[in-house]
């Protein structure tokens, strides 16, 4: 696709980026057909070539509208249209450029303004934990909507106090340890199993997504910095051998710090190692499966579904590994037979901000997903986990979680 950049772009960074991701563009509409808003909505601008189209109007110069705000707005970034596109467009790194010019020349409602500072300043705030801990005191007096993004209080567990040789790094989270804290602590014991300490830098926090996709990318960028720095020690005298990530929207998030970082000349060099040694926690499961087979097998006899977040299967194209090494632990588990693919809406904070949006994808999602007929669903990001279970009775947790219960009872 030919752009002819408006003089005011030619020369920024973002310009030239967009230009260069729009020229492998040739428009064929195949992004169209796995498009969770354009399946929803059926309008042109609300899927990924309409979009691309959007912006490249205001690379061109094209003043843009409230309309044009909106439907940026309605994309889930959920970067299915990357699994789908022949020509590689890399459409994730181009709504984000197109999204920040957009929002400097469209003033957002007041209203709108305060709930997107409060997303972005309230959840990766060291008050998010007490504010939760309270709501979950009270959550059976929220109304549904509030109740919704306040899942039931569970114990963490023990964490493991093994020491190994062999150590990695573990990204603790902005919301996870306060929603869901069995999370991290099921992957330190199951890892522990295996003989790898996890070792969690208290300095390290948010991984930066819900700033950077809420268009404050400085302030994204400063958290992504801020990991950088309180990894880095570790990292340079060669004490852990990987970070290790439990929730999918982070680990995509980590693993492009060298894409984001790459024009900051005193972090992009660090910046990639840190992207080269961040592993999704699905991806060491080939290594772990043998260490642990002679302990579960055959001790799980649940049917579980498994809900493969996007972030997962089209950010960090990781596909088909989580089922296919929990089967070879005796577990049966199975994806959705139809839309396996689809986002379920959770999408960081698109569920506050899209929330009609988002329950048609989580029913649609849930729908297919209860045709398993699974006695547990299983996923492996906190916000997936958390969308799911506001719309079924049936539990939904970290597939990690039911590792390590299979683990315990062994």
């Amino acid at each position: 696709m030919q752009t002819h950049l408006a003089p005011q772009y030619q020369h920024t960074p973002e310009g030239q980026q967009a230009e260069a991701i729009l020229r492998k563009c040739v428009h064929c509409g195949f992004c169209t057909a796995t498009c969770p808003t354009y399946q929803l909505l059926g309008d042109e601008l609300d899927g990924p070539r309409g979009r691309i189209y959007l912006i490249k109007q205001v690379l061109e110069g094209e003043q843009p509208t409230r309309k044009t705000q909106l439907h940026l707005d309605r994309c889930l970034t959920c970067r299915n249209c990357e699994s789908t596109c022949p020509s590689g467009v890399q459409y994730g790194h181009l709504v984000d450029i197109g999204r920040k010019i957009v929002d400097e020349q469209v003033p957002r409602p007041a209203g709108e303004k305060a709930v997107r500072w409060a997303l972005k300043e309230g959840l990766p705030s060291p008050l998010f934990a007490p504010a939760m801990k309270l709501g979950q005191a009270v959550r059976g007096l929220l109304p549904a909507t509030l109740k919704n993004k306040v899942p039931e209080a569970r114990a963490a567990g023990q964490w493991p106090t093994g020491q190994h040789a062999r150590k990695m790094l573990m990204l603790g989270g902005c919301v996870q340890p306060a929603m869901a804290p069995n999370i991290n602590a099921a992957t330190a014991r199951v890892l522990d199993a295996c003989g790898i300490q996890s070792v969690i830098a208290p300095e390290a926090g948010c991984c930066g997504a819900v700033k950077f996709h809420l268009n404050d990318q400085t302030g994204g960028l400063e958290q992504m910095r801020r990991n950088i720095d309180a990894w880095w020690p570790l990292v340079e005298a060669g004490e852990v051998e990987a970070i290790v990530m439990n929730a999918s929207g982070c680990g995509v998030t980590v693993k492009e710090y060298g894409h984001h970082l790459a024009r900051d000349g005193a972090y992009a060099a660090k910046a990639q190692r840190i992207s080269a040694l961040t592993r999704d926690l699905s991806e060491l499961l080939p290594e772990l499966v043998p260490m642990l087979k002679n302990r579960i097998d055959g001790a799980a006899a649940s049917k579980l579904a498994y809900h493969p977040p996007c972030t997962l299967q089209h950010g960090q194209q990781l596909r088909g590994g989580v089922e296919q090494h929990l089967g070879a632990l005796g577990f049966d588990v199975a994806t959705a037979r139809v839309e396996p693919h689809l986002c379920c809406g959770s999408a960081g904070t698109y569920s506050v901000l899209q929330p009609e949006l988002a329950y048609a994808l989580r029913d649609r999602k849930l729908g297919h997903l209860s045709e398993q007929r699974p006695q547990t669903i299983v996923s492996a990001n906190i916000g997936c986990i958390t969308h799911l279970q506001s719309g079924t009775d049936t539990p939904v947790r970290h597939w990690v979680e039911v590792l390590d219960e299979a683990l315990a009872a062994s």
